[in-house]
């Protein structure tokens, strides 16, 4: 069921820039959009992995959701933290992962990891911005497992070009697969998987296309209702006309290994 058709352009426009977007929790779209996805189940494989683990980090954690599912299907490892630098996340997955014995640590994307070398034998993240692979070999055991579900070249640029306008090919390569294992690879990291998947992707009204963009805001960058009026109030009719807009996202996964010193 959807509200497409039974709202107005502006009262939808109004409700989806209403909603908070603090955290990863993307329940608000049920009904309003879906998106598939991968088949290998990042939050279940790592649910499998923090069990084995002895000293666990989760990178940019939003609002701590994903770590939190997989904590519910396994026990926290002894030593257990999570980093995030949106202050509105940082106050939620504190308050999220307290329960599960997480320490959440406050600290930009872009800065050094503030642990000491070799400390994590797991560490992961799901969707960070950019993978600091030096960081992350730094802070890995030797033997150590990274294990990542990121966000794709060109991921939902069905949309993105239709509030920018064609976008050039180079514009999301650092995001791609074998531009990661090559860095990774640099940082002294052996690429164990690496997998990658399109997943259909639809917007059934145009209030869940604003809250989206509001959310994810690398994706039409400075987004707001009332720059972009003429590009939603266009996307709301073509919707109305045709029904839900379809873009596909793109999700590799990532599992790499810190060698073990040589004796």
């Amino acid at each position: 069921m959807t509200t497409q058709g039974t709202h107005t352009f502006e009262d939808l426009v109004a409700e989806g820039a209403a909603v908070p977007t603090d955290g990863w929790d993307f329940s608000w779209f049920e009904g309003r959009a879906t998106e598939a996805r991968p088949s290998w189940g990042y939050a279940r494989s790592l649910a499998v992995r923090l069990t084995q683990a002895t000293a666990s980090l989760d990178l940019q954690t939003g609002g701590g959701e994903v770590l939190a599912f997989a904590l519910d299907q396994a026990a926290a490892p002894l030593l257990a933290a999570a980093t995030e630098g949106w202050p509105p996340n940082v106050a939620k997955a504190t308050t999220l992962l307290r329960t599960h014995g997480i320490v959440v640590v406050a600290t930009p994307e872009d800065a050094p990891l503030p642990f000491a070398d070799a400390t994590f034998d797991l560490v992961s993240s799901r969707h960070p911005v950019e993978p600091q692979w030096a960081e992350i070999a730094r802070v890995l055991q030797p033997g150590g497992t990274y294990f990542g579900q990121h966000v794709g070249p060109r991921s939902v640029f069905e949309l993105v070009e239709h509030f920018l306008g064609p976008q050039p090919p180079e514009q999301s390569s650092d995001r791609h697969p074998d531009r990661e294992r090559a860095a990774a690879e640099a940082a002294g990291l052996e690429i164990v998987d690496l997998r990658a998947e399109r997943l259909r992707i639809e917007f059934h009204d145009i209030a869940a296309v604003v809250h989206f963009l509001r959310k994810v805001v690398w994706m039409v960058p400075g987004f707001t209702v009332e720059q972009y009026e003429p590009q939603l109030r266009s996307l709301h009719e073509r919707m109305e006309s045709e029904g839900p807009f379809v873009a596909h996202s793109s999700r590799h996964l990532v599992e790499a290994r810190k060698p073990t010193k040589l004796s």
